[in-house]
């Protein structure tokens, strides 16, 4: 029993002290809490006296509203500060957007030089395409335009009216560029169209120089020329290409099939007559070789044999002729006719 009393006495002791302790705290507090504000509260006289006898000034002050002073100082110091800080940070940023509106200008101005530029060239572009449309006997009133724009003129077509509110002069140049080329995209295909039917139509006419590379020169044409064997005067039913050795690669002048290789001891050598499509046949004669077989399929540019001296030949060359059924033409006609077919279509 002696020994439960020792510890409740013990626990007792302990916590008195821990409060006593607390308390001791408490005050400590206190008094250094009440040092503070009595230091603060403190009042102070500060006497102002004037040269004269005019009446002394007491200012009476504690270092409460002293400190108060010299926070009130200091935020009015800071926020001046602050605001110094952001002018100057605002200013930079509106000279450097400046610099940026600057060159935003060069650049719109650059671009209005080049949108200029363009409605020029698109002015000349329009009586151009009409007058190819016209050469090529394409339709110009069926490709959508209105009837000003087909006049020849685009100033009636590129009307410039006052452009809405907010929208630039050039942007409304843009939008009627972007419709005079809509509107010019279906003569652009009829040409197109019309280009690849005629291309079509020269690989099946003899249209092509028979020598590869366009190398040779005609040493007699078609037509009445002098005999080299006998002197005499007699029609040349075809034309004879020189290049003044054997071997250049002969090629065919229009696709067709081969129905003849053979040596002709009459006078034509070695020689090939290619069928090709529209009624027209051709030979190549005097050859050295031959690159093709009777009934074989060829396509224009193809090599069929090698320019020779075989036959009534006083040289190697290439006689080479045109027939239409059972006439007789002049190849020379349909050599140029691409050349012409281009040239008409500038």
């Amino acid at each position: 029993m002696a020994t439960v009393h020792e510890y409740k006495r013990f626990e007792n002791n302990i916590v008195q002290k821990i409060i006593n302790t607390f308390i001791a705290f408490i005050k400590a507090i206190g008094v250094f809490f009440g040092f503070i504000w009595r230091t603060l509260t403190r009042r102070y006289t500060v006497v102002f006296v004037p040269h004269s006898e005019k009446k002394v000034y007491n200012l009476h002050i504690s270092v409460l509203s002293i400190c108060c002073f010299f926070m009130v100082l200091a935020a009015i110091l800071g926020t001046f500060l602050w605001y110094g800080a952001t002018y100057r940070s605002t200013q930079s940023n509106l000279a450097y957007r400046d610099d940026r509106l600057r060159d935003a200008q060069a650049s719109l101005d650059q671009i209005r030089e080049e949108v200029n530029h363009l409605f020029r060239e698109v002015r000349n572009f329009e009586p151009a395409l009409a007058g190819t449309l016209s050469t090529l006997g394409a339709d110009i009133s069926s490709n959508g335009r209105t009837s000003q724009a087909s006049s020849g003129d685009l100033s009636s077509f590129f009307d410039i009216r006052e452009s809405p509110a907010g929208t630039l002069r050039e942007v409304e140049d843009l939008r009627q560029i972007a419709v005079f080329l809509s509107s010019a995209t279906m003569p652009i295909r009829e040409i197109g169209n019309l280009l690849n039917s005629q291309g079509a139509l020269l690989t099946e006419i003899p249209s092509i120089w028979p020598v590869r590379g366009g190398i040779g020169h005609i040493s007699m044409p078609f037509g009445q020329n002098i005999n080299p064997f006998t002197g005499q005067y007699y029609i040349h039913r075809g034309i004879d290409i020189s290049t003044f050795r054997s071997g250049d690669p002969i090629v065919v002048t229009a696709d067709g099939q081969v129905v003849a290789v053979e040596y002709d001891h009459n006078g034509f050598g070695n020689n090939v007559i290619i069928r090709h499509r529209h009624g027209f046949y051709t030979r190549y004669a005097h050859m050295q070789t031959f690159r093709v077989t009777t009934g074989q399929r060829v396509q224009q540019g193809q090599v069929i044999g090698y320019i020779g001296n075989t036959g009534l030949s006083t040289g190697p060359h290439l006689h080479y002729e045109v027939h239409i059924g059972s006439d007789v033409v002049d190849p020379y006609r349909y050599i140029n006719m691409r050349t012409n077919i281009v040239r008409s279509g500038r």
